[in-house]
C-alpha cells in the first residue's frame, strides 16, 4: 500500500508539472509580437490670439487702399513660428515679418492651416512680388521675386479682393 501511495504522488506531482510546462513553454518561445495597447489621449494645444502690435495702410498711388491690423514677427522665434498652428485670421488681419536686411525670400505653408497671400516688400516697403493663394500644409518653396525686407501675410484672395500688386506700397504704425 506504500508503493502505491508513493507511485501516486510521484505520477500526480508528474502531471502537475507537465502540465505547468505546456501552458509556460508556448509563452516563453512564442514568435508573435507582443501587443501593449495604450489608451488614446487628445491633447490640445492652447489656440495662439492674434496680437494687434500695428495698424497697416496699404496704397496704391499715393491712395489708401485698406487699412489692417498686423502683428510683428520680428525675432528669430517669432519669424520661424509665423502663422502656424493658428485656426485663421480675421479679414483686417495679417502678420508682418520684419527682417535686417532686404534679400531674396522664401516662405512655405507647413503647418499653417488656412490659404494665405504672400505679400514680398523690399526696404522702402513697396511690393514687389505676391504668393497668392498658398495651399495649406504645402511645403513648396514660394520665392519673391526680387529681394524683400519685409513680408506681409494675409488671408488668401484677399490681395486680388483689396486690388494689391506690385508697384504698391504699405506704412504701418506701431501700437504697443
Amino acid at each position: 500500500m506504500n508503493f502505491f501511495r508513493k507511485y501516486f504522488v510521484h505520477l500526480a506531482l508528474g502531471l502537475v508539472g507537465i502540465a505547468a510546462l505546456a501552458y509556460v513553454l508556448p509563452v516563453l518561445f512564442s514568435s508573435e509580437e507582443k501587443k501593449v495597447i495604450f489608451q488614446e489621449t487628445e491633447i490640445k494645444a492652447p489656440e495662439i490670439e492674434f496680437t494687434r502690435e500695428a495698424e497697416l495702410s496699404i496704397f496704391k498711388n499715393g491712395n489708401l487702399l485698406k487699412k489692417i491690423d498686423v502683428e510683428f514677427a520680428d525675432t528669430p522665434e517669432e519669424t520661424s513660428l509665423g502663422l502656424m498652428y493658428r485656426k485663421g485670421m480675421d479679414e483686417n488681419q495679417g502678420m508682418l515679418f520684419i527682417f535686417p536686411e532686404e534679400e531674396m525670400r522664401s516662405f512655405y505653408m507647413k503647418n499653417t492651416e488656412f490659404p494665405l497671400d504672400i505679400i514680398y516688400l523690399d526696404a522702402q516697403k513697396q511690393v514687389v512680388s505676391i504668393a497668392k493663394r498658398a495651399k495649406p500644409y504645402d511645403e513648396t518653396s514660394l520665392p519673391s521675386e526680387k529681394p524683400a525686407m519685409y513680408v506681409l501675410e494675409i488671408n488668401g484672395g484677399l490681395s486680388d479682393k483689396w486690388g494689391i500688386e506690385a508697384g504698391d506700397t504699405i506704412t504701418f504704425e506701431k501700437i504697443r
